[in-house]
């Protein structure tokens, strides 16, 4: 037995209990629990994996493969806001999120803190503007390891997430928390950890996301993790074991679509993976693989 295998069984039990008690969103202090919405499968991705001359044709595309979230890069978002606009107008493709806040956030060095901080600021302006539900941030990758020596990395950044929320709450968007793999960053690998950093920052402009490719390795359980998350679960990264398109490998979904639907989850989520093929082939069987998923994925 793995360790993504261990415990399994016992975590419908720990669903049911938190539900129960009310964990995902009610008042612990015996409130009722709140009534969760049924969770909607919103298929989207980011902008580069979609085929396509202009961005206007990518839209195009992903509609037609039954897309609806169109993940935009954060790269000189500002200056692009008319550009996404116009590439969305008249389509049922709406901008998901903004990937990502370049960092790292967690670090000594307050003037290269400052000027991320303040870059961050501007992408939550660009991303409120295109009613995307926020722009992602990782608090420090790997390469900035040495720096956060000595560094109260926990306090710091829910000190950065409530001034970062403060502008995401203003402009309707979130500033969101991506947990990654240990070897991509070795502070932030967990939903469960994400969730209580945005719980501790306590502001309605911090929430967080998880991807699927990254809790392979790191989550024992995709549902556990999408549980634990809960309400301050607002966006999902797919992505298969190799980080191919769903459906190109081994890699099932449906454990964390089971946890998705037991939250009520009512984001998106969205294809950040390679594309093994013909995009215009393969991107499309993928939505369908990750439809069948869906289905199966019983509560």
């Amino acid at each position: 037995m793995n360790r993504r295998t261990f415990l399994r069984g016992s975590v419908f039990s720990a669903a049911a209990f938190i539900g129960a008690t009310g964990a995902m969103g009610a008042d612990s202090q015996g409130a009722e629990p709140a009534s969760l919405p049924p969770a909607t499968l919103k298929l989207g991705s980011q902008e580069g994996r979609i085929p396509g001359r202009n961005l206007r044709e990518k839209v195009e595309n992903l509609a037609k493969f039954g897309g609806v979230g169109l993940e935009v890069s954060g790269g000189n978002l500002p200056a692009r806001v008319e550009e996404i606009k116009k590439a969305i107008e008249g389509t049922t493709v709406k901008v998901s999120a903004v990937c990502a806040a370049d960092g790292p956030f967690i670090i000594p060095d307050e003037q290269r803190r400052r000027r991320n901080i303040e870059n961050a600021k501007r992408l939550l302006v660009a991303a409120g503007e295109l009613g995307s539900t926020g722009v992602i941030m990782v608090p420090a990758f790997n390469d900035a390891k040495d720096q956060l020596v000595g560094v109260p990395a926990r306090e710091l950044l829910i000190d950065i997430l409530r001034e970062l929320g403060e502008v995401a709450a203003q402009n309707r968007t979130f500033m969101l928390l991506e947990p990654l793999n240990r070897r991509e960053a070795w502070y932030l690998r967990q939903l469960a950890d994400a969730a209580s950093i945005a719980r501790d920052a306590n502001h309605p402009g911090v929430g967080m996301m998880g991807d699927f490719y990254h809790m392979y390795f790191e989550e024992t359980s995709d549902m556990g993790a999408f549980i634990s998350a809960g309400k301050y679960l607002h966006h999902v990264h797919l992505g298969s074991i190799r980080r191919n398109l769903p459906g190109q490998d081994e890699r099932s979904f449906v454990d964390g679509f089971r946890g998705l639907k037991m939250i009520g989850y009512q984001g998106y989520v969205s294809l950040e993976c390679s594309v093994r093929g013909d995009p215009m082939v393969e991107i499309p069987k993928s939505f369908e693989f990750l439809r069948r998923q869906w289905e199966e994925a019983r509560v």
